[in-house]
């Protein structure tokens, strides 16, 4: 009884804060093809705004809840999820942070009201329930992006979010896979729960752009970071770019 209770109850949270986790999903304008500016990188589309934009809005949150899974998080799998979270969205915020004045893009300091239920789910989740919380609302926000990152990977002529969504894309299956170590995903529910999302009005999903002046909201990385930020400053020279630290070839 208690095993169905602790289902019932991880099947109406995730039903009712189901994603996307990121901004772009289904919020993307029906002309997101659309070039909205010619930089030294490529064109620049809407989607590849709204990526840029869904990268960092995705840190907003997740990057706490790595700290809130350090903290109550009861098993070790939980607790190695939790670090794996700072660690990569710290570096993919490093990048974001980088890319968005290059492309003229206004980044949120805060997360999506949606985004933001999620971790107010977590804070209030005790015991092993928020170990189960935790995993499976991981799992599913990150298995909802993913194939976003790769149609974005395959689709975009700016070099600069090619870089981000390789990032990204290896981020994020690293965070996938640590959720399922965790032995705790219902996959039957998070599968499901992302093919078959609520429809949600845009002002959930939608990050709220900064307060005029507002300092940027950085997310530090640790003092145990392993995840690298993409080398920027090699697209700005040759048009191309290069995992950090790996030295650049000089132009002929």
């Amino acid at each position: 009884m208690g095993t169905a209770f602790v289902g019932g109850a991880l099947s109406l949270t995730l039903a009712a804060l189901a994603y996307p986790s990121m901004l772009g999903l289904d919020t993307v304008s029906t002309s997101a093809d659309r070039v909205i500016a010619n930089t030294q990188w490529g064109p620049l589309t809407e989607s590849d705004r709204n990526f840029v934009v869904a990268v960092r809005a995705a840190g907003l949150w997740e990057y706490p809840v790595g700290f809130i899974g350090l903290q109550k998080g009861q098993s070790p799998a939980v607790k190695t999820a939790s670090e794996h979270l700072i660690d990569g969205h710290a570096a993919l915020d490093t990048t974001c942070r980088k890319v968005a004045p290059m492309l003229n893009i206004t980044l949120p300091n805060v997360a999506s009201p949606q985004q933001m239920g999620f971790v107010s789910t977590l804070q209030a989740a005790q015991g092993k329930q928020f170990d189960i919380e935790f995993a499976n609302i991981l799992r599913m926000t990150h298995g909802s992006i993913f194939n976003t990152i790769a149609k974005i990977r395959s689709t975009t002529k700016n070099t600069i979010v090619r870089a981000l969504a390789d990032q990204a894309n290896d981020t994020v299956l690293d965070h996938m896979t640590v959720m399922e170590k965790t032995g705790m995903v219902d996959f039957d529910q998070t599968l499901f729960n992302q093919t078959t999302p609520p429809k949600l009005p845009k002002s959930d999903t939608t990050p709220p752009p900064p307060a005029p002046g507002q300092p940027m909201v950085v997310l530090t990385p640790p003092a145990t970071a392993t995840a690298t930020p993409v080398d920027i400053d090699a697209a700005s020279v040759a048009g191309g770019v290069a995992p950090a630290p790996a030295p650049t070839a000089p132009q002929q």
